[in-house]
C-alpha cells in the first residue's frame, strides 16, 4: 500500500469522498469480520456513532460487511467514543467500532476500531485490515443460511454509560449547589453531559445539545468555547464544560470564564493526586505539544512530565507501558487509566469538580498553581524539497534549547497532514519566544 488507509486515529475523511464511502465502510466491515471471526464460535462486535447526518450509512454500510461474514453486531446509536469502550467491555463483545470525525465538521466522518481489552487496535491490525480491503482476498468468503450475523439495538446504552461514569464520582460526594454550564457540541454527549450532571444534584444549563446531524462541532464544543465561556459569566455560574463532538476531548471554564485547556486541567487533576500521594511514579504523560508550564507547575510539587510524540495514541501506550494513571494531550484528550482505556471526557470533568468540592475551593483557585509559558508557532514549508534528516532537525532544536539556559522548550516536527515542518518555541519571554523562533525557522529553511 502506497498510503495506509488507517490514519492516527482510524479512518477519516469528508464522508461520501475516498476514502470514507460506503463502499469502504463495507469493505472494512467485511474485512474486520473476517480478522475477529478466527475462532470456532459467532463473534460480536458493537457499533457507535456520534451525530453526524452520515452516521447512518456508515453504520448501515458497517453493520451489512460484518453480518455478511457471520459476525453479530449491536448498534448503541449516538454515544460518546469512551461510552463505546465501556459498553463493548461490558457486553464482552469481540471489538468496538466508533464512527465519528471527532472535533472536525460535518461534512467529515471516520471509523476507528477498539480490542476486546477496550484499547484502540495496534497500527498492524489496522495494516491488516486495510490489506484484505485493497487485496480482495476475502471477497469469495460468504457465509449461508444461518451463519449470516445478526444485528439489534441495545436500548439502554446512555444510562449504562452515565452510571459507569459516575461511579468514578467519589461515594458520598455530590454536585448540590454547583451551576455548570454544559456544552455537548451538538454531538454524542448531549445526553450523557447533562443528565449524568444533573443526577448527581447539579444545577445544569444545558448548551449544544440539540443535534440536527449538521451542527456539530459548529460554533460550539471545545473547538469553539466562546459561547460556553459567555454562559458562564452571563449565568454567575460555578464552572463551564466544553465536550467535542465524540465526547473524548474536553476544555473548561472557571467562574470567571477563564478558559482552561489540556494542560491546565492536567495540572489541576495531577498536583490533588500528588498532594494526595495518589499518583503512580509521580508523573504525568503528554506530548511534545504540551506547554513547559505543566512541567514547571508538576516540579513544584515533587511530580514530572513524561514526554511523548503527538497523538493520544502515544500518551496511552506510555502510560500503560509505565503503569501512568494521568496523561492526556493540551487539545483536552484526557485519559484516566484508572477509571477507562480511552480519553474520558466525562469522567475528566467528574474527577476536576470533585477536587473542586475535596478542596473546596473553586476552579480559578484550583488553576492558579498553572502558569503557561507564552509560545511562538511556524509552519516552514518544504516547497517540493525532501524532508530533511531528523538529526538535522534534532542538532537545530537542542542548539537552540541549551541557547536558554533551560528557560524553554523547542520543538521542530515534520506534519503529518501537510509537506511542512511545525516549529514550536516556549519561554518566559513571549519576545524572546519568536527571536528563537524566527531563528530556528531561518536554519530549516536552508536545510
Amino acid at each position: 500500500m502506497s498510503e495506509r488507509l488507517f490514519g492516527t486515529d482510524g479512518i477519516r475523511g469528508i464522508a461520501n469522498i475516498y476514502p470514507t464511502t460506503v463502499e469502504m465502510a463495507l469493505a472494512v466491515g467485511r474485512a474486520a469480520g473476517h480478522l475477529f471471526q478466527q475462532e470456532k464460535r459467532t463473534h460480536t462486535i458493537l457499533i457507535g456513532k456520534d451525530t453526524r447526518l452520515s452516521g447512518y450509512m456508515f453504520e448501515n454500510a458497517l453493520t451489512a460487511g460484518l453480518c455478511s461474514m457471520g459476525v453479530n453486531v449491536l448498534l448503541v446509536g449516538p454515544l460518546p467514543t469512551p461510552g463505546v469502550s465501556y459498553i463493548m467491555r461490558s457486553l464482552r463483545c469481540d471489538a468496538g467500532i466508533m464512527i465519528s470525525a471527532s472535533h472536525n465538521p460535518f461534512q467529515y466522518n471516520g471509523i476507528k476500531f477498539f480490542g476486546p481489552d477496550g484499547f484502540k487496535i495496534p497500527d498492524d491490525m489496522e495494516d491488516a485490515i486495510a490489506r484484505l480491503v485493497t487485496t480482495h482476498a476475502i471477497d469469495d468468503i460468504r457465509p449461508t443460511a444461518e451463519q449470516i450475523g445478526t444485528a439489534r439495538r441495545i436500548d439502554d446504552a446512555v444510562g449504562r454509560y452515565i452510571e459507569f461514569a459516575k461511579a468514578s464520582f467519589p461515594k458520598g460526594m455530590r454536585l448540590d449547589g454547583l451551576k455548570i454550564v454544559c456544552d455537548c457540541a451538538n454531538g454524542a454527549s448531549y445526553k450523557v453531559g447533562p443528565n449524568a450532571l444533573s443526577e448527581l444534584g447539579a444545577h445544569v444549563i444545558p448548551i449544544g445539545c440539540q443535534p440536527n446531524g449538521r451542527n456539530i462541532n459548529e460554533d460550539c464544543g471545545s473547538m469553539h468555547p466562546e459561547n460556553m465561556r459567555a454562559t458562564v459569566i452571563r449565568e454567575r455560574a460555578d464552572v463551564g464544560i466544553a465536550f467535542d463532538g465524540d465526547g473524548d476531548r474536553i476544555l473548561m471554564a472557571d467562574e470567571e470564564g477563564q478558559l482552561l485547556d489540556g494542560n491546565g486541567l492536567l495540572a489541576v487533576l495531577a498536583v490533588d493526586l500528588l498532594e494526595r500521594n495518589a499518583l503512580p511514579q509521580n508523573a504525568v504523560v503528554t506530548t511534545i505539544m504540551a506547554n513547559g508550564g505543566l512541567q514547571n507547575t508538576l516540579a513544584a510539587y515533587g511530580g514530572k512530565v513524561i514526554w511523548t510524540n503527538v497523538g493520544d495514541r502515544w500518551v496511552v501506550e506510555t502510560m500503560r507501558e509505565k503503569g501512568i494513571c494521568l496523561g492526556g494531550e493540551p487539545s483536552g484528550h484526557m485519559v484516566l487509566l484508572e477509571y477507562n482505556t480511552t480519553g474520558d471526557a466525562l469522567i475528566a470533568a467528574l474527577q476536576v469538580l470533585a477536587t473542586m468540592i475535596r478542596k473546596d475551593l473553586p476552579l480559578s483557585a484550583l488553576a492558579s498553581a498553572y502558569h503557561a509559558l507564552p509560545e511562538a508557532h511556524a509552519a516552514v514549508p518544504l516547497n517540493g524539497k525532501k524532508l530533511p534528516e531528523k538529526t538535522a532537525l534534532n542538532q537545530i532544536q537542542v542548539e537552540h534549547e541549551a541557547e536558554m539556559n533551560g528557560a524553554g522548550r523547542v520543538v521542530i516536527r515534520p506534519s503529518g497532514t501537510e509537506p511542512v515542518i511545525r516549529v514550536m518555541v516556549q519561554h518566559e519571554s513571549h519576545r524572546t519566544a519568536e527571536m528563537v523562533l524566527k531563528n530556528i525557522v531561518e536554519k530549516v529553511s536552508a536545510l
